[in-house]
């Protein structure tokens, strides 16, 4: 009886062992799931994060190059300033998107008559229908390139836009 009963035992720690034995792949298996899942989150959150400090990075510029424009008004005494404005927003924009991308934005600073929409030739002053503002449009392409595996789900064209209504003492 004693015999069998020692066999019994070895027999149950046998399989014990052997049934271990089968199940030790399986946590490698879960760990490789649930480290694919979490590795998608972080990455996910790091690209979109990425992308939007870059649209932020735009916005400031183009705000920053709407500033300038007001800012400026150096000319000679009865000239117009519109046109020095107008290069001196695209100046400061594409400054202060330089360096962010791997090719350089495209700035875009116009001066237009708020109530007309005349961009070409605007006549600009104090009154109210003589109203003008500067616009600038700064725009970065090739975005899906900076993301290697996320590239399906980035936009290829970010946009940063800023407009400032500019005063009427200069001309």
């Amino acid at each position: 009886m004693r015999d069998s009963l020692h066999h019994a035992c070895q027999r149950q720690l046998h399989a014990r062992r052997a049934g271990a034995h089968r199940q030790r792949g399986v946590y490698a298996i879960e760990f490789a799931f649930v480290y694919l899942l979490f590795f998608g989150i972080v990455y996910a959150t790091l690209c979109y994060g990425v992308l939007f400090t870059l649209r932020a990075g735009l916005q400031h510029a183009a705000e920053d190059g709407a500033r300038a424009a007001l800012r400026y008004q150096h000319a000679a005494p009865g000239a117009s300033t519109l046109p020095l404005r107008q290069a001196q927003a695209a100046q400061t924009a594409a400054q202060r998107a330089a360096g962010w991308f791997a090719t350089a934005p495209i700035v875009v600073a116009q001066i237009c008559q708020s109530d007309t929409g005349n961009c070409t030739t605007p006549t600009c002053g104090a009154g109210w229908a003589e109203r003008c503002q500067v616009r600038v449009t700064v725009t970065a392409s090739g975005l899906n390139q900076m993301m290697p595996i996320l590239n399906f789900a980035m936009p290829d064209t970010l946009v940063g836009q800023a407009s400032m209504l500019l005063d009427g003492r200069a001309p």
